[in-house]
């Protein structure tokens, strides 16, 4: 086949993945790299309806892109694909509210958030394609780092149940002063550039502060999701693929629901619950393996359950007599 023979090992799938296989996956988010910065190539604040179109268009692609996947590879492939990109879109919403403290924080306008995100979001794609590959060949090497990256997947579960976010805005308050020490820091804009000139002297507008800080803290929920994935896949084509194209995708996620954490107070519960379940599959996988569907399923459930009980909650408490009756 051209683009690779498909076996089952492990219960996992095997792909011997093709050069041009890698070319296709790298010349598609290359195009979507480039159609997102030519779309944006003006600062502009993007509405709710521009914000909505952008995520069904991503969620589209990467749907399709899975598509393929089953065509060439089968079912397995297109499950394991979807059951990464499924944990990694979710995962990614607490990532989003995450970003909406930090731009809040440094009181960044609006208009040029998304030229940060886009720096930001290309650096995670780098970062991730390198955990990917580290943590592939840490668990192939040594099947007992799944113990320990289940055990770190559980605890981070349990973790997400308390207030996350008010931990990150302090950790990324420290990032803030610790880059303040080695560069100068304006309170000026330029445009969206992210070094300006002032009397002669460069200095950093607070758009490259927000993307060091955008940065570290996708590299710590990196350390999370990561792990995630390799629960449902050791294919790091597969997992490469479900990373790029869920997080090609948060830019337009972040402009539709950054304000919208209010309105699903019971998602973070379901995120913990995700980690935790993800973590004990990758813990014991060594000695069991779990179906793909049924991994599907339960990540189905828990995020479906929480925003339906979270719009409930919102319905009650909007007009309370509807529960007396």
């Amino acid at each position: 086949m051209i683009f690779a023979a498909a076996s089952s090992k492990n219960s996992f799938v095997d792909l011997d993945i093709s050069i041009l296989a890698w070319l296709v996956l790298g010349g598609i988010v290359t195009l979507l790299i480039a159609f997102d910065l030519w779309r944006h190539r003006d600062d502009h604040e993007p509405t709710t309806k521009e914000a909505a179109t952008e995520s069904v268009f991503y969620v589209a692609v990467g749907l399709l892109f899975g598509a393929g996947l089953a065509y060439v590879y089968g079912s397995q492939a297109f499950g394991e694909y979807l059951s990464g990109y499924v944990i990694e879109k979710s995962l990614s919403v607490d990532n989003v509210f995450i970003w909406a403290i930090i731009f809040s924080s440094l009181a960044i306008p609006l208009k040029y958030q998304h030229r940060v995100l886009f720096w930001g979001i290309f650096g995670a794609l780098v970062f991730r394609g390198i955990f990917v590959f580290a943590g592939s060949a840490l668990i192939t090497k040594f099947w007992w780092m799944l113990l320990g990256f289940g055990v770190l997947l559980i605890f981070s579960g349990i973790k997400i149940f308390r207030h996350r976010d008010e931990e990150e805005e302090m950790n990324h308050d420290k990032s803030l002063k610790f880059l303040k020490r080695f560069i100068h820091i304006t309170d000026q804009y330029d445009g969206h550039r992210f070094i300006t000139k002032i009397d002669g002297v460069k200095m950093a507008t607070p758009l490259l502060a927000a993307l060091v800080v955008v940065e570290l803290t996708d590299i710590i929920f990196a350390v999370d999701s990561v792990p995630a994935i390799l629960a449902v896949s050791r294919e790091p084509y597969l997992v490469i693929a479900a990373n790029a194209f869920a997080i090609l995708g948060l830019r337009a996620l972040y402009f539709l629901l950054a304000n919208a954490k209010s309105k699903f107070p019971y998602l973070s519960h379901a995120l913990g619950a995700i980690l935790v379940f993800v973590g004990f599959k990758m813990s014991f996988s060594h000695w069991y393996h779990l179906p793909t569907i049924v991994s599907l399923l339960v990540i189905f459930i828990l995020l479906f359950g929480a925003i339906a009980l979270s719009l409930w909650k919102l319905r009650s408490d909007e007009d309370p007599t509807k529960i007396k009756a």
